[in-house]
């Protein structure tokens, strides 16, 4: 088994019991990857979180640990064994959170998800390959499905790094500004204003006046009618559900 660490629970410096993520997968070296480094690898030295990656071909059996097979009924591509992924899934039972398959066909990600993942103590994440994992296994398991959008993807990989990015840097101590997260696209339903820096000048082109007015009020309302304007403009679809989340709640 391959492994960040150990499968014992741990503790984080604040007392508090590390979230956990258990990723399994048949490229354990794919972790931590970008999630090893910035604040989500902070949070990993800090203990606020931890990962492990679990080999799904170390629960393989044979000569050639066969993984996979062709598909019943015919068809291009292999399937992911149910046999090999039951024993996977069976020895990481004990593991913290619910159990989740990346796969296109499941409900898509999005910032409520991450929330409610979040607040929960881990998250035990099946990576499939190739055409996908034996539907009787995700069957006798109960597996949730989860998309990251309407796209295929090589593996599911990928999308666990996603995933456990969306999450971890929700969790306490992970970001710096706890405020952070309350002014970033999706929390209010719309996406993010435009953010600028220093210099007020550049290249010609100036940082929008009332951002150096010191009025805070008048920046909080600037903000909202550019978010809206925003959501609007390039994502109608979104625009259309917060406009009739405003009509049934006007604050």
């Amino acid at each position: 088994m391959s492994s960040t660490g150990s499968a014992g629970a741990r503790v984080s410096a604040a007392g508090k019991a590390a979230w956990q993520a258990t990723v399994l997968t048949l490229f354990p070296e794919a972790f931590p990857g970008p999630l090893g480094l910035s604040l989500a690898g902070k949070g990993l030295e800090k203990d606020i979180w931890r990962l492990e990656a679990v080999d799904i071909r170390d629960f393989a059996t044979g000569r050639h640990r066969s993984v996979d097979d062709t598909p019943m009924g015919g068809g291009a591509g292999m399937v992911m064994r149910p046999d090999v992924v039951d024993r996977a899934l069976a020895a990481t039972v004990d593991r913290p959170g619910p159990l989740v398959y990346l796969s296109p066909r499941g409900r898509v990600l999005t910032a409520q998800t991450a929330r409610e993942l979040a607040a929960g103590p881990g998250l035990r994440l099946l990576c499939g390959r190739y055409e996908g994992v034996d539907q009787r296994v995700l069957d006798k398991h109960g597996v949730a499905e989860l998309s990251i959008g309407d796209y295929v993807l090589s593996g599911g990989e990928l999308a666990a790094l996603v995933v456990l990015d969306a999450v971890v840097r929700l969790l306490q101590g992970v970001m710096g500004n706890a405020e952070s997260p309350e002014e970033e696209s999706f929390e209010r339903g719309l996406l993010e204003y435009p953010q600028y820096t220093r210099p007020a000048v550049w290249e010609g082109r100036e940082v929008p006046e009332v951002l150096l007015s010191g009025h805070h009020a008048e920046i909080r309302a600037w903000r909202r009618a550019q978010a809206e304007e925003t959501t609007q403009r390039q994502r109608p679809d979104l625009w259309d559900r917060y406009r009739e989340r405003q009509a049934e709640a006007p604050d």
